[in-house]
């Protein structure tokens, strides 16, 4: 039977009127950078959500968005410091880098608040250790959703010459990223494909492209684990097996 542990939130962020990471100490868990928990108000509605923290970082971190009318993210979002939470005790899945074999290129491709469990990864020493080279990809309707920045950028100084961040803007036009969605990229002569092109000769021949979006965090566990499980070997569906072609040059 799951055990719930009661932490305390430390900070809740809003990024936009939609967008808000909690920050939450006072629990003492062991996983694996990409993988997920459910957390709760009460233990009978429970939603999962991707680790921003690495693992070796006490205070727990979740990057979530509001759903108008769903009966949890609402009030997830206007929780204060001090406040409980509840975080079960048995984290999951297999978005996770022990799943992928070694490349010179590894490709993080993320949608939305899909980027969470790729924050977490990058600030642990394996992708360093194991890939010549990181490329990560974020695509979000609005420039304003284009979070974590300074958190990129310290990844970006701390492995100079190892790290490329890849933004996607799909409403609006926006200095330094490119305009569109992600599955502009795979069609050949698009603008936005010729400059996904450049940046793959830029940074070399891809290994390993991971996916993950929006549906991937809200489907059950067995849904969860068998879209993983394909992303990381490269073997993914639709646009995003597309994508991993057209990297792959």
């Amino acid at each position: 039977m799951n055990k719930w542990l009661e932490g305390r939130v430390v900070e809740n962020r809003h990024w936009t009127d939609a967008l808000f990471s909690l920050r939450v100490e006072g629990v003492a868990l062991s996983f694996q950078a990409g993988q997920f928990v459910r957390i709760a108000l009460e233990e009978d509605l429970a939603r999962p959500f991707s680790f921003v923290n690495p693992p070796a970082d006490p205070v727990l971190e979740f990057y979530g968005i509001v759903v108008p009318e769903g009966p949890l993210s609402p009030r997830l979002a206007r929780l204060r410091a001090g406040e409980r939470l509840l975080v079960a005790s048995n984290p999951a899945g297999f978005l996770v880098l022990s799943e992928v074999p070694d490349a010179d290129t590894l490709w993080l491709v993320s949608t939305g608040t899909g980027i969470a469990p790729f924050l977490s990864i990058l600030r642990t020493e394996t992708p360093w250790k194991r890939f010549g080279k990181v490329v990560l990809v974020h695509a979000v309707r609005h420039a304003r959703e284009l979070v974590y920045t300074d958190l990129i950028g310290k990844v970006h100084r701390e492995n100079p010459g190892l790290f490329h961040y890849v933004t996607f803007v799909s409403r609006e036009k926006w200095p330094g990223s490119l305009h569109g969605r992600i599955p502009a990229a795979m069609r050949d002569g698009h603008p936005v494909a010729q400059r996904l092109d450049g940046i793959r000769r830029t940074v070399g021949e891809v290994g390993k492209v991971v996916t993950v979006g929006k549906r991937q965090i809200e489907t059950d566990n067995g849904r969860r684990r068998a879209l993983a499980i394909h992303a990381m070997t490269g073997r993914t569906r639709g646009n995003e097996d597309l994508l991993a072609r057209r990297v792959r040059g």
